[in-house]
Order: C-alpha cells, then structure tokens, then sequence
C-alpha cells in the first residue's frame, strides 16, 4: 500500500522545509524516550513512530485514517511498534499506560482540543510527559496573511499554552521555525536568535529569529528541566532535493539529446508550420 500525499500529511517521499521542521521535532522528543512506553497520537504516515521506535521500549502509532494505519502496518512492522486506528479525542489505549504522548501538527486539525488534552492526560501516566506542537496562528496564518485549508482552528501562543496549563502543572514553551536548518529554543530567551553568515573579508546580519511560526509545549504533572536549545541541520534534506532536481534535468537533457528525438521534432515540423500559419 502507498499512502497518498495530500498536500498536508507529510509522507517519506516528501522534502522540504517540512520535512526538517517534523524531523527536528521528533528528534526532540527522542530525548524523552529512552525505554519509555510511548503514544504517538496522529502518527500519519508512520516515519516518527519508527523513529521513536529506535529509543522507545514500545510505542503506540494511533491515527484516525484507516489508509495511514493500513500503510504503516506494512512499512513498519517491528516488534515494539504497534498501529491502532483511534482518534484524538477517544484514544484506544488503557488509563495511565504510556510514559510519554507525542502530538505533531495535529490539534489545529480539528476543535476539540479540551476533549484531545484531556485525553492525553488520561492515558499518560501521573509522572509522564506530554510534548505537543502546533502553528502559532499570529506567524502562521495572520501576519502572512494566509489560509491552511486543512486547519480547523489554530491557537495563538497564549491560547495554546493556557490551554495545556489547564491539564498540566508543570511545562516549557519553547519556538521553532527555520533557519538554514531548523531552530528550537527556549522562550525565557526573549532576544531570540542572531543568524549570521560571512567569511574572513565581511560578515553580515542576516536576520533575527525572534518568533518563528511553531508551538512547542513539554509538559507533565511532575518535575521537569529544562528543555535544551537544539538545532536540526538540513543539509542531508537539501541534498536530496539537490539530487532529485540533478536527476530531473539529466533526463531532461538525455531526451532533448536523443536521435528519437530529434526524429520527432523534425517529423512535426511541418504540422507546426501549417499551424502558426492558420493563427
């Protein structure tokens, strides 16, 4: 079975800015991880269930889509991986049975989001730990003026930060968003981050990364230190994509180069000729 790209759920055929801002995210909650029982609500295609999966002693994928579960069931198949179809608000698994929740661009998905965290705070055991993102909708979609056909309702940063307070005693908001890579760090930091780039003969201000345009909440009802900064380089991403347009254009030139070609442009010729004369 492959799973269809629907232009929002990001697949493993898939490159791009995206796909290092999802990577860095469950790079991040590997940190968390290590020989945990673990939930990771609206695990799409599969690729980070896997990924946590490598740390994790278990970990539940659970997602509302018959066509992801279906999809990764077969490309995942691993002994401490399990897929179930179950929604965000009805999740299919036992009170108090996982260490860790994992959640990735889901709440903005639906409006259900006391019922979501709620649940969250059902299944996670009383000293787990709850990670959770989400665009923040004054960078996302405001300030840019721009509309996510497939979000139902985002949350502004204090919106989405009161919301997991209520559920949570403890938590750490942290930002994250692009860089030539991509940055999480610790909103205690109010000046943000400096990007530079130079050589010897000059160095320049690129930008500052003050508010990026995702959400990122660790939390529990138990004790927690502080997330660390952390940054996902996207080079590997970018080599990719550099080698997808390399290839793109070799059989570009390969074909325009070809006898077979030629032959066939020269056959056309005079149907074109007789065309632009009848314009």
């Amino acid at each position: 079975m492959i799973l269809s790209y629907t232009g929002e759920r990001l697949t493993t055929k898939v490159y791009g800015e995206s796909t290092v801002a999802h990577l860095h995210r469950y790079s991040h909650a590997l940190e968390y991880v290590q020989g945990k029982v673990v939930l990771d609500i609206a695990c799409g295609e599969g690729y980070g269930t896997n990924m946590l999966g490598e740390k994790a002693s278990f970990v539940y994928g659970v997602d509302i889509s018959d066509e992801a579960i279906g999809h990764a069931q077969l490309k995942y198949n691993k002994q401490n991986i399990k897929f179930i179809k179950g929604s965000t608000d009805e999740i299919p698994l036992k009170d108090e049975s996982v260490d860790v929740i994992v959640s990735f661009e889901t709440i903005e998905h639906h409006d259900k989001h006391h019922e979501m965290i709620s649940e969250c705070k059902r299944v996670l055991k009383k000293d787990g730990i709850f990670i959770i993102s989400s665009p923040d909708k004054y960078y996302y979609s405001d300030s840019r003026n721009y509309k996510n056909a497939y979000h139902v309702k985002e949350l502004y940063q204090q919106e989405f930060y009161e919301l997991v307070k209520t559920y949570f005693a403890n938590l750490f908001l942290l930002k994250q968003g692009n860089v030539c890579g991509n940055l999480i760090y610790n909103t205690e930091n109010e000046k943000g981050v400096s990007l530079y780039s130079g050589n010897y003969e000059a160095i320049d201000k690129r930008k500052d990364v003050t508010f990026p345009e995702f959400n990122l909440i660790v939390a529990s009802n138990a004790a927690l230190a502080c997330p660390k900064n952390s940054f996902f380089e996207s080079e590997l991403v970018n080599k990719v994509l550099i080698d997808e347009a390399n290839k793109y254009k070799s059989m570009y030139l390969n074909i325009h180069q070809s006898a077979y070609y030629k032959l066939g442009k020269l056959l056309l010729k005079p149907f074109r000729f007789l065309r632009s004369n009848k314009k």
